[in-house]
Order: C-alpha cells, then sequence, then structure tokens
C-alpha cells in the first residue's frame, strides 16, 4: 500500500490530494472561477500567480485533513500536462522541492490519464475499453486495451467541446463557464434551430467545433440584425443536441468497431445532462458505462493520484530534470 501525494495545476484549479492505497485521505480543491468570470475565459498570466498563492495553503489543508505529512508519503505526483504552461511549472516546481527535500520518487502524471483512471473511484475498469475525454481543452476517443495503455482513435482538429461552450455562451449572454447555463437552458427548449453539424458523415472519429460554434454566432448575429427573437432556451437546446450528439455518435461507432467492454465518461463536460442522458440510453446492455461523480468531472487531484499509484507499482519515476509539457499526447505518456 503506496501514500501518494499529488498535485494538479494545470488550468485554473489548485489541487492538492493524499491516496493510501484505495483510500482517498484528502483531496483538496481551490478554484479560480469566480476571478476568471469577469473575463469571460481563463486568463493564463492570472492563473498562473494565483497558483503560486495557493499551492502551500492546499497542501498544509491537505496534510491536516489527511493526519500526515510530507515525510509520511511514498512519492509526489505532479500533473506534467497537457495544460497552461505556466500553470503547469507552479505544480511541477512544488512536487520537485518535495520530491528533493524529502528524497521522494517524483511521478509525473498525464492530466487525460487523471480524468479516465477517475472512474476508479466509481468502480473497475475493465478492458478494452473506450473512454470519452471531453473538456474546455480537450476532446477526445481514446481506446484503452488494457491498464495504462492508451491509444487516441478520434481528437478535435480545432476547438474543444467546452470552449465551443464557453464562447457560444459568450455571444448568447450567459456567464462564464458556459457549460451549466447552457445545459440548464437547453432542458426547458425544443429544437427549433437549425444548426449544422461539421464533419457528419465522415468515416474517422475526429471532431470539429470550430464550425459549429461559428455557425451560432453567425446565426445569432443574422437574427439581431433582422430583429427577430432570440428564443433562447430554444437555442441552446438546437445547439446541445448537435454538440453532444456528434459525441455520442461516434461513441456507438467507436465502441462497436471496437467491441469494448465498456465505455467510461471522462472531464469537465461529462457533467452536462443531456450527455449522460443520451450514454445511459445507449449503453446498458452488452457494454457497462461509467459516469463519475460530479466532484471527479472537474480538474481535482484525487485523479492525478489515481493514476500515480499504478505508476508507482511500476516505478515509472521522473529525474529531478523534468520538464513540462503542455501538449503532451496520452499516448506518449511514458515519454519524459
Amino acid at each position: 500500500m503506496s501514500k501518494i501525494l499529488a498535485i494538479e495545476s494545470s488550468c485554473d484549479e489548485t489541487a492538492v490530494a493524499i491516496l493510501d492505497g484505495d483510500k482517498l485521505l484528502a483531496n483538496i480543491i481551490s478554484s479560480q472561477v469566480d476571478v476568471h468570470r469577469k473575463y469571460g475565459g481563463v486568463m493564463p498570466e492570472i492563473a498562473s500567480r494565483l497558483h503560486l498563492e495557493n499551492i502551500a495553503v492546499c497542501l498544509k489543508e491537505a496534510y491536516e485533513q489527511a493526519g500526515l505529512k510530507a515525510e509520511d508519503m511514498d512519492a509526489i505526483a505532479v500533473t506534467r500536462g497537457p495544460g497552461l504552461i505556466g500553470c503547469l511549472h507552479v505544480g511541477l516546481q512544488a512536487a520537485k522541492a518535495l520530491a528533493f527535500a524529502h528524497h521522494k520518487p517524483l511521478i509525473p502524471v498525464h492530466h487525460l490519464a487523471g480524468h479516465i483512471y477517475a472512474n476508479e473511484y466509481v468502480g473497475e475498469l475493465k478492458f478494452p475499453l473506450l473512454a470519452v475525454v471531453v473538456s474546455g481543452g480537450n476532446t477526445e476517443l481514446v481506446y484503452v486495451d488494457k491498464p495504462m495503455s492508451f491509444h487516441i482513435i478520434g481528437e478535435t482538429m480545432d476547438d474543444a467541446i467546452g470552449e465551443c461552450y464557453d464562447k457560444v455562451a459568450r455571444v448568447l449572454g450567459l456567464p462564464y463557464p458556459g457549460g451549466l447555463p447552457i445545459d440548464q437552458h437547453a432542458q426547458k427548449g425544443k429544437h427549433t434551430y437549425d444548426i449544422p453539424a461539421p464533419l457528419k458523415g465522415h468515416k474517422d472519429y475526429n471532431f470539429s467545433y470550430s464550425g459549429l460554434k461559428t455557425s451560432v454566432v453567425n446565426l445569432v448575429h443574422k437574427l439581431k440584425q433582422n430583429g427577430e427573437e432570440i428564443r433562447l432556451d430554444d437555442m441552446c437546446r438546437s445547439f446541445q443536441d448537435v454538440a453532444t450528439g456528434m459525441i455520442v455518435e461516434r461513441t456507438v461507432k467507436a465502441a462497436e468497431e471496437y467491441q469494448v467492454k465498456q465505455v467510461v465518461l471522462a472531464g469537465g463536460v461529462s457533467a452536462n445532462s443531456d450527455l449522460r442522458k443520451r450514454m445511459q440510453e445507449l449503453f446498458h446492455n452488452d457494454v457497462e458505462l461509467i459516469i463519475p461523480p460530479l466532484w471527479c468531472t472537474t480538474d481535482n487531484a484525487a485523479m492525478i493520484a489515481k493514476v500515480a499509484s499504478h505508476l508507482y507499482e511500476e516505478k515509472l519515476f521522473a529525474p529531478l530534470s523534468l520538464a513540462v509539457d503542455p501538449n503532451w499526447k496520452i499516448d506518449h505518456y511514458r515519454d519524459f
């Protein structure tokens, strides 16, 4: 049984967790959402500075919650990428300092692997599985044929789905982050607006959300210029049907082609009620569906600790010369 201290700082959450075997002893998260809301998105420089202010406080709270000290850990884990480079640097330097000061091994963890393995807090992962990774910065279908073996079979060619939600929310006058307010309005609306789905009919599993965002922006501007009322609930429903429909369509097709035993949702957009409902309707017989609890959908260090516990068993440790990689690919998570 290994005790892992994990640090996550890839975007706008400063997080520290302590995992003892399968028992999560501490999971501290300091969110910056309220700070960035006034800008309509994450401001990287501000985010980095806030991580610097918050990291020591989060570490202290984690130690107190777990009833342990840094020297009690077996290893220090940290998100190496992907993410915002300045934010990643703060977490990595803190992890390096702890590893050096207390003579503990350093474990680099891929952020998206963390989102996938967060589902282990819900149930056992069964291989082969298909991970649907949907967040503000990433949209990928990842085939996992065996533990810690990732193969990207589809990814966004431009914007991520979460980024698309935020930009559409902005043009509709809704607050940041855009996922929840759009979802709430969509539940009250009807699909009455004609919004085309990008890459419809393509044979691969890639996504494109830039065109979807542009379609909504152009439609909203056209309606305003013509003096027509924008039915907000209907617009949100029409947009969301297309946005989540692209995910569902490709997931069903990939799950059948790769003959997976399990489909797991991962990332912030996996909190979307429409996506969860549609997946539950489609996967309930031969293919098991795992949906993470809401606390696991946003960035947190518990998911980083969970991956690190597997890497610890493999003795996959990094030197203190380790650098961050904001564009680190999940299928190259051993390359550092």
